[in-house]
């Protein structure tokens, strides 16, 4: 990993680890090897940077016109408030998870690997959408090649395990130790969760590495498991996810999935309005607790924001109108007015 980096490379750094739209990584990819420093210890690092950005530069081509055709993509265009993963070994009840969650019509069947190619729906929770986005087993007798691909762009995971099968726990590991080899960590920490920050990324620290937000989803729930098979199940495997028991069969447990992944990923709703006229309180625009005016701005369209001169905010923390700059964090609820130079 490279030393003595410039500031040049640790910004592109950190902006390629907070994006998550496929466009916006590829560039900020381009820019990281722009800025690297050019010597035999950063080889590798380099090496991998142009990989990368072969990748994405295919994925965003889409499939070749005409001679050998690169097969579908594997990347999903992220909609709503986040894009969550479904990840778990086979015949765990994702898939039925998934189309009771959204309604989407994947693929359902009693035995393994009835997902081969990655399933979006949308869970609706009061007027919020997140994406979940069902994907193939990971399994010792096969995972597909491209699994990490559709993990780039996700926010979080949701880590599906069927209590009921004796086997649960060696599947379970085998997972999590597939996805480590790839340098794909769940881990317990979720950002809108009450805990201090997280410390800045360390010189020399994998840039590639991807840490995602876990929420154990304990399915069948209806077959009766013992009380405390959840802790039982994560003594063992030396993890502490948040979870949820729940059952596709019964939906048991399912109503508590939307707002966790609210609160706990620190979705903020922001609603718009023009000048002279109501404000649309039927479709939110949504950022994260912490940003600001300006995020707003960029989430209307991505123009917007170079424009913004100020803004007026009707919301909980200010008084009706408030005139503010663009550096002024939302909050949840807040309507705002947004005014160009």
């Amino acid at each position: 990993m490279p030393t003595n980096v410039t500031p040049e490379y640790k910004k592109a750094e950190q902006a390629f680890r907070k994006a998550r739209e496929p466009r916006e990584r590829l560039d900020c990819l381009r820019e990281m090897l722009r800025t690297i420093p050019k010597h035999k210890g950063t080889e590798h690092l380099q090496g991998d940077i142009k990989g990368r950005i072969k990748q994405l530069t295919e994925e965003l081509a889409g499939p070749r016109k005409g001679g050998k055709r690169s097969g579908p993509s594997h990347a999903v265009r992220r909609e709503g408030a986040a894009q969550i993963a479904l990840i778990g070994p086979p015949n765990s009840g994702k898939s039925a998870l998934h189309h009771r969650l959204t309604g989407a019509r994947s693929e359902i069947g009693a035995y393994p690997f009835t997902t081969q190619l990655p399933q979006p729906g949308m869970l609706a929770w009061e007027d919020v959408n997140f994406q979940l986005v069902d994907l193939p087993p990971v399994a010792e007798e096969f995972t597909v090649p491209w699994f990490a691909t559709p993990l780039q762009t996700a926010d979080a995971a949701l880590l599906v395990v069927d209590l009921a099968d004796p086997a649960c726990t060696d599947q379970l590991r085998y997972v999590l130790d597939w996805l480590a080899e790839r340098r794909i960590r769940l881990v317990p920490d979720w950002p809108g969760a009450d805990r201090a920050a997280a410390s800045p990324t360390a010189d020399g620290e994998d840039p590639f590495r991807l840490e995602l937000p876990t929420l154990l989803l304990a399915n069948k729930r209806d077959l009766d498991p013992e009380p405390g098979e959840i802790e039982v199940l994560e003594e063992l495997l030396g993890i502490e996810y948040p979870a949820i028991g729940t059952s596709a069969e019964t939906g048991h447990g399912l109503d508590r999935v939307g707002p966790f992944l609210f609160h706990n990923l620190g979705v903020v709703r922001v609603y718009t309005k023009t000048p002279g006229k109501e404000a649309d309180m039927e479709k939110p625009f949504t950022v994260r607790k912490g940003e600001t005016v300006m995020d707003v701005a960029a989430r209307v369209h991505k123009d917007l924001a170079g424009s913004l001169h100020f803004a007026r905010i009707w919301g909980p923390s200010v008084y009706d109108g408030q005139q503010v700059g663009p550096e002024h964090p939302v909050e949840d609820g807040d309507t705002v007015e947004l005014h160009l130079n």
